[in-house]
């Protein structure tokens, strides 16, 4: 099958053609022409996966041969959970929508100026890429209208909701007209997915590009059990010393944990770069821009990284520690074996995680390949009430003291 067959507009085909697209990914196939007939859509599938376009291009079509709505304000909103993942997904609409100047992306996140961001969406503007919580505030503001919207996009659902964001998502929901399409992508689809859907979707069609307990073929996920601290810092210095792990991204469980890791790995030699929430979004972008211009070699992060960062020349992923969350075990190991590349996930995992191993374990419906001992082998290198704004408020957590950079010669 190729993107002509999708019946895309002229232009649309042109850019993918210059963006060197040349057949549809299997979401794609199955998404794109039931977005086209108007369908609500459910549907899961994983990073890599090119679920991005697979909204993007046929609504874009949508916007370009359907009458203008009057009014101000966005026709397309795409909701997100992370600043990162906003700028990626603003990238591509800008890419398939370059042969229509008259449709404009705008981008508004939370850890950026509030100001120009209000400028931006008093602006015309048809699409419209938020984080939920600065979208609240804006609306706050009563300067931006999303009475114009025709379609929702809820991008990487699981993740919005396990970050705390369902009131403010079903905030916003209620605020966009009712006669609009929604469509929901989700790696995985637990019952807090399942249960806002059916909220707020009408009869979604549900469609999986691959299993929720997706087996990661093209992914080598391997388990180092180890006895405490001292052992996991041993089995990474062996890890990181192997040639043929290139590129990696160390998950920490906190914040605190990244900054003291990677001060360790900088003194010993290693070239690395931390990553986590405490850091302001400009500190954040020149972080994951060293990383993917191979300028650092090791990124060590919170879950903050395991979405809306695409690398696709990253080897491997290594959990120092496990989640605490079977599902972001996924999203992790999924930074990795991108469009059918051949990556390698490791775990160190002391006795004090076996049980969330074995929850792993049975969320991916089957055991990782185990090794116990030694470095990687090879050759050295609803009925629910209406929420209010007011009390999500007051929900929203105390922004932390901003954390301390480990060193200070990449200022």
């Amino acid at each position: 099958m190729s993107f002509t067959t999708l019946n895309l507009h002229p232009k649309i085909l042109k850019a993918l053609d210059i963006a060197g697209y040349t057949e549809p990914t299997l979401i794609q196939q199955k998404v794109i022409p039931k977005i086209l007939r108007g369908f609500d859509i459910r549907a899961s599938a994983q990073t890599g996966t090119g679920k991005t376009a697979a909204f993007l291009l046929p609504v874009l079509q949508n916007i370009i041969t359907s009458t203008t709505k009057p009014g101000h304000g966005p026709r397309l909103l795409v909701l997100v959970p992370t600043r990162e993942l906003a700028a990626q997904v603003a990238d591509q609409a800008k890419k398939y929508s370059q042969g229509f100047p008259k449709i404009k992306t705008v981008v508004v996140t939370g850890g950026m100026p509030f100001p120009p961001q209000l400028r931006q969406v008093r602006d015309p503007h048809e699409i419209l890429i938020a984080t939920p919580g600065r979208l609240i505030d804006l609306m706050e503001t009563k300067k931006i209208s999303l009475g114009r919207v025709e379609t929702v996009v809820l991008d990487e659902a699981d993740r919005m909701l396990d970050m705390g964001f369902r009131e403010p998502v079903e905030l916003i929901l209620s605020a966009t007209p009712k006669a609009r399409q929604t469509l929901l992508f989700s790696a995985t689809l637990p019952k807090s997915v399942l249960k806002l859907s059916e909220k707020f979707l009408d009869k979604p069609m549900e469609i999986a590009a691959q299993s929720q307990q997706a087996k990661h073929e093209n992914i080598d996920q391997k388990i180092l059990e180890v006895k405490d601290i001292k052992g996991k810092k041993a089995q990474l210095l062996k890890i990181l010393k192997d040639e043929s792990v290139e590129s990696a991204i160390i998950f920490a469980a906190t914040k605190k944990g990244v900054d003291i890791l990677t001060e360790e790995l900088y003194d010993l030699g290693f070239n690395v770069d931390p990553l986590h929430g405490d850091m302001d979004q400009k500190e954040r972008a020149r972080t994951i821009r060293r990383f993917r211009d191979k300028r650092t070699d090791f990124l060590v992060a919170t879950d903050i990284a395991a979405r809306g960062i695409d690398i696709d020349s990253l080897s491997h992923v290594i959990n120092f520690d496990l989640p605490r969350q079977s599902e972001d075990y996924v999203h992790r190991i999924g930074r990795v074996g991108r469009a059918g590349a051949v990556g390698t996930a490791i775990s160190l995992v002391s006795k004090q995680e076996l049980p969330l191993l074995r929850k792993i374990e049975q969320f991916m419906s089957g055991k990782s390949k185990e090794t116990t001992s030694g470095p990687i082998k090879g050759p050295r290198k609803g009925s629910e009430k209406k929420p209010t704004r007011k009390a999500w408020k007051k929900k929203r957590p105390i922004k932390q003291k901003k954390a301390k950079r480990p060193y200070a010669s990449r200022k």
